[in-house]
């Protein structure tokens, strides 16, 4: 018993180590359910992941032991931290393409700052506790420890944890297949594997996306994705095909533009009241969904002007900076179009002075084109901006592309005292009534700016397209958002109708206008404006929404719609839009799923293998 005791109290770091490590990550887990949560569920993984890190301790002396306890439960709090202020903005956890865009964050550090909360500390508080037993290890003699006493309990301890990894790694493949090599739910996997086996999974697959790069896509895998765009551009596009044609082309991305403002008042007060305006004068699109993913802004860029997916961790814009595009602004081009994107932002910032030449834009207006005399939020007032921007429009050569980025309306819209006087009433110093705030002000310039080119005569001869970019309230305030609307809370289903974005096309002569309810996404302006500017449209992903009878959007986590049925992949379950009761899965959903994660990897193939300048240099043969 005296013996026992004293090889308990010889391996009481470890033993802390394996308890305390595994305490954090289920209570982690906890804080990134989305209702489908359980302990008993997560205990095994999350057990076997710390016991296989843990199991390495064995192999250093007492003193080291202790030093890499230490380090390893540093890593593992810091990353338990920073994954949970990711996923209270981005719904989603952190992964080693997202890490190597970090340096982002520092531009935008008030964001991050209003996303951390005090509390999350706690997960470093066990630290202390290493701390203390490694100063310990200071009266600790030195002695040899024969080899067989190191690896005899490392390799048990080791093949423990493998053993019950293995059993939950196999059910989870079972469950969703194709889950764990393509990582389109990073949440789930989370969720289901624990935070530490996630970031295992996540670490080999980032090693095996490198080599696979270098490695040459299968002649056969590079011709099905092939067919599949070339099936996808054979569809009908006779309804409105070319009337746009030698037009000018103005597209406005807003930032955080949801669709629930729209057409709301609040204390009497319309919140969008231009938009509202400019609604009834052009095709509106009222179930449009962003299907941005962790590269935000710069995803929508990307969804709209390239029909492709994004990454489902980082950017395209740093990870394949490299690449060919056959984007919008080079069709228009090539059709003898002056392009120019205008954002009143660094130049550098998501790397667009290297991505929009690329994409095809001659000219990029970012913040060193612009007197910045005005600043609200992150930079250049939407105010100043638009107006400095309407004289650069002015001197375009027509026919012109000008895309357009907003940026007042950035998260976490606390620059409240310059936004107006909105009165919000109850919501008066919370995030969603400050982000009304910030809407209703960009609303009254983007109001000023259709006006002015309205005046000037520039609509007549312009189609003018305007979409939000990504949402903007967190679910995490998701109270706050259903006091507005009057309710008391949402379902998953309800939070995922949430997330659309508005989206219009207007008109010369207000032709066209009206209401489109087909269910579509950003994924599929590009090919719309195609039909209507007739352009070439091949090697694009998206639909012509004045030509489809069928709405499809697909998330970039797995997650689609068609406007009837809606899979959620957090939770692995169908819904039935129209009653909002849970469906069980049959034979064709099964294999619309099987399709969409088929779609996400054929986009996938395309960045990671270049395939878009293979395809180029194979039609120019």
């Amino acid at each position: 018993m005296n013996k026992l005791g004293y090889k308990i109290l010889n391996y009481l770091d470890i033993i802390f180590f394996i308890i305390l490590v595994g305490i954090k990550l289920l209570c982690y887990g906890k804080q990134i359910e989305t209702g489908y949560f359980s302990y008993k569920g997560l205990f095994s993984p999350v057990l076997a992941s710390v016991i296989i890190l843990a199991s390495f301790a064995f192999l250093f002396n007492k003193k080291n032991r202790r030093k890499f306890l230490f380090i390893c439960d540093l890593i593992i709090s810091i990353f338990i931290i920073g994954d949970l202020n990711y996923f209270r903005y981005f719904k989603d956890v952190l992964s080693i393409p997202v890490l190597l865009n970090g340096f982002q964050l520092g531009a935008v550090k008030s964001s991050v700052g209003n996303l951390f909360k005090i509390t999350d500390l706690l997960y470093a508080l066990d630290l202390f506790i290493f701390i203390f037993l490694y100063k310990g290890s200071k009266y600790i003699k030195k002695t040899k420890i024969p080899l067989n006493q190191k690896l005899v309990p490392f390799l048990c301890l080791f093949a423990i944890g493998a053993a019950i990894n293995t059993v939950q790694f196999l059910n989870l493949s079972k469950e969703q297949p194709r889950l764990l090599s393509t990582m389109f739910n990073k949440v789930y996997i989370a969720k289901n594997l624990g935070n530490l086996n996630y970031h295992y999974l996540d670490t080999f697959n980032s090693l095996s996306n490198a080599i696979s790069k270098r490695t040459p896509v299968s002649a056969k895998t590079q011709e099905e994705v092939k067919s599949f765009l070339q099936s996808n551009s054979e569809k009908p596009t006779e309804n409105l095909k070319g009337v746009g044609q030698g037009k000018n082309l103005i597209v406005i991305q807003v930032e955080a533009l949801q669709a629930f403002p729209i057409n709301k008042k609040i204390n009497g007060v319309e919140i969008t009241p231009n938009l509202n305006k400019w609604i009834k004068k052009s095709a509106y699109f009222n179930n449009y969904f962003y299907q941005t993913a962790s590269g935000g802004t710069s995803d929508a860029e990307f969804l709209s002007n390239n029909s492709l997916y994004p990454t489902a961790s980082g950017s395209v814009t740093y990870l394949y900076a490299g690449n060919e595009f056959n984007a919008l602004p080079k069709a228009m081009a090539n059709n003898g179009y002056t392009t120019a994107a205008f954002h009143g932002f660094r130049e550098s910032f998501w790397n667009r002075n290297i991505m929009y030449p690329k994409y095809g834009f001659e000219n990029f207006y970012g913040e060193k084109s612009y007197d910045v005399n005005e600043e609200i939020g992150l930079g250049l007032s939407d105010k100043s901006f638009f107006n400095q921007a309407t004289e650069k429009i002015k001197t375009l050569q027509e026919p012109y592309y000008s895309f357009m980025v907003t940026l007042t309306s950035h998260f976490p819209y606390d620059d409240v005292k310059k936004y107006g006087d909105l009165n919000v009433g109850d919501l008066e110093d919370t995030l969603v009534g400050n982000y009304l705030k910030a809407i209703h002000y960009t609303d009254e310039q983007l109001g000023m700016f259709l006006d002015k080119l309205d005046k000037e005569g520039i609509t007549r001869n312009s189609v003018i397209t305007i979409y939000g970019d990504h949402y903007a309230i967190p679910r995490d305030n998701e109270k706050e958002l259903a006091k507005f609307l009057g309710t008391t809370s949402f379902t998953d289903l309800q939070w995922m109708e949430l997330q659309k974005v508005p989206m219009m096309i207007h008109f010369p002569e207000d032709k066209h206008k009206g209401t489109y309810g087909i269910y579509g996404g950003q994924i599929d302006l590009y090919p719309t404006l195609a039909n209507i500017f007739n352009l070439s449209s091949t090697n694009m992903m998206g639909k012509d929404l004045f030509n489809s009878t069928e709405g499809k959007v697909i998330f970039r986590n797995g997650s689609f719609t068609d406007g009837k049925t809606f899979y959620l992949s957090a939770g692995d379950t169908y819904y039935d839009i129209k009653t909002g009761q849970k469906i069980t899965e049959n034979d064709n959903l099964k294999n619309a799923k099987e399709a969409s994660i088929n779609q996400l990897e054929y986009s996938d193939l395309i960045l990671k293998h270049n395939l878009i300048k293979k395809f180029n240099l194979e039609e120019n043969k």
